[in-house]
């Protein structure tokens, strides 16, 4: 694992929860897509993010750290064979692979990676833009 890639934490309501972190906590929104029950918010200037997920959409949501891989299915194999108890097959999002899993304490996390971010352009400099599938 690489590096800390975000935190989710479940809200019962999304737009009370937004309120409370730009207002109460005064933190700056990342991104917004509260039609798909999420909303990010930036911590300082560092790139992981706290993501509120509403519960009403993510049923099953408990506080989550997810880390940052070089490739999420090879890292899935290799921890399958470790017994770690995946919630899931790896699944796709925006910026390329991600799946989760529990420690034996309950405790969630889960590993992603930037697949279809990282691009080299012809100069040798990492840019970075979604790949449309």
């Amino acid at each position: 694992m690489n590096n800390y890639d975000n935190y989710f934490v479940p809200v019962d309501n999304l737009e009370e929860a937004k309120n409370y972190y730009e207002n109460v906590l005064g933190l700056q929104k990342k991104f917004d897509f509260s039609e798909r029950g999420m909303v990010a918010y930036k911590i300082g200037n560092e790139e992981p993010a706290i993501i509120l997920k509403d519960k009403n959409k993510f049923k099953d949501m408990k506080p989550t750290v997810w880390f940052e891989v070089e490739d999420v299915n090879e890292m899935y194999k290799e921890m399958k064979t470790r017994n770690v108890n995946f919630l899931s097959e790896p699944f796709k999002i925006l910026t390329g692979n991600a799946v989760e899993f529990e420690d034996p304490y309950g405790n969630r996390f889960g590993i992603t990676d930037y697949k279809k971010t990282s691009q080299t352009n012809t100069t040798g400099n990492t840019t970075t833009s979604v790949k449309k599938d």
